[in-house]
């Protein structure tokens, strides 16, 4: 383990759960008609609806599958499965979100590269954060492919313990990343890095679970000439 590992893996992770925590609370105290998703679909609802639908699905499944997989004791799952199991249904049910996720954020980030009014009403960072986590998903999509070469669950395990000893902070952490695979790695780096930069874009919603969307109306939104036709209702 080099001093670079002990960076990365021990004390980025703390630096960017801090900034995360704290930058949050200070966007929502002092900026708080910025905390938005900037939705685009009143400028262009082509590919919207599709695109958003799949990636929120898979990510939210992809993102439930990490904080299970990583923060569950390995003493605590074995009682159900083995250690390869765990990693094949990993695989299995991974390998599913992402690929939805990832038509999912194709869409949307084709949607936000080449449609004039999108692309002229965002943001660099708005774009950049799309290309980013573009990046983190098929970085993972390909730990899938090298974990398909040792089935015994053995990084698993070591990736695991990494986890669970940086949420309980224990020293030590980063001697368990130190020697599994570069993709690992980079993946593990750059998810780190979007809790950094999630309290300054558009990632600062995912406080905002909206749960009261799955219960309430449609919004009803009257034609432009049918409004113009009858005038305001009373």
């Amino acid at each position: 383990m080099n001093y670079l590992d002990e960076f990365a893996f021990q004390f980025y992770p703390y630096i960017a759960m801090a900034v995360f925590f704290i930058g949050s609370w200070a966007r929502y105290d002092r900026a708080m008609y910025t905390w938005r998703t900037s939705s685009s679909q009143l400028l262009s609802s082509r590919g919207m609806r599709v695109g958003s639908n799949l990636f929120h699905v898979g990510i939210l499944i992809i993102l439930g599958g990490h904080l299970v997989g990583l923060l569950t004791p390995h003493a605590v799952y074995t009682l159900l499965i083995t250690a390869p199991q765990k990693q094949v249904l990993a695989m299995a049910v991974g390998g599913g979100a992402a690929v939805l996720c990832f038509i999912g954020i194709s869409i949307l980030l084709v949607r936000r590269l080449t449609n004039p009014r999108v692309r002229a009403t965002g943001t660099v960072g708005d774009a950049a954060i799309l290309i980013l986590l573009f990046i983190q998903l098929v970085l993972g999509m390909g730990t899938i492919f090298v974990s398909a070469h040792h089935l015994d669950g053995g990084e698993m395990i070591l990736l695991g313990d990494w986890a669970q000893h940086i949420v309980t902070f224990r020293p030590g952490a980063a001697s368990y990343i130190a020697g599994v695979p570069w993709i690992y790695k980079v993946h593990v780096f750059l998810g780190t890095t979007l809790f950094l930069l999630a309290p300054f874009t558009r990632l600062v919603h995912v406080w905002s679970i909206p749960v009261s969307y799955l219960w309430r109306p449609y919004q009803v939104v009257r034609k432009r000439q049918a409004a113009l036709r009858y005038g305001p209702r009373a």
